[in-house]
């Protein structure tokens, strides 16, 4: 071991990572964009998707403006 370090590998994936990788849910969606809260927005088509991308981005530019300076 090296200090400073955890006993296991960082990137290491969970048992659910593995099990929805192995079993993943039926459905259409192709894509997906990270909504800036921890969940995820998902598309079935490219034209959703990049309509999807352009609304999250500009919320979080529109939050990222609105936060006061530190």
């Amino acid at each position: 071991m090296i200090p400073a370090l955890p006993p296991t590998p960082i990137a290491m994936v969970g048992r659910e990572a593995i099990h929805a990788a192995l079993h993943p849910q039926a459905g259409k969606s192709l894509y997906f964009v990270a909504k800036g809260d921890g969940s995820h927005f998902f598309s079935d088509t490219l034209q959703q998707h990049n309509e999807a991308v352009r609304r999250y981005q500009l919320k979080r530019v529109e939050q990222y403006r609105s936060s006061p300076a530190n």
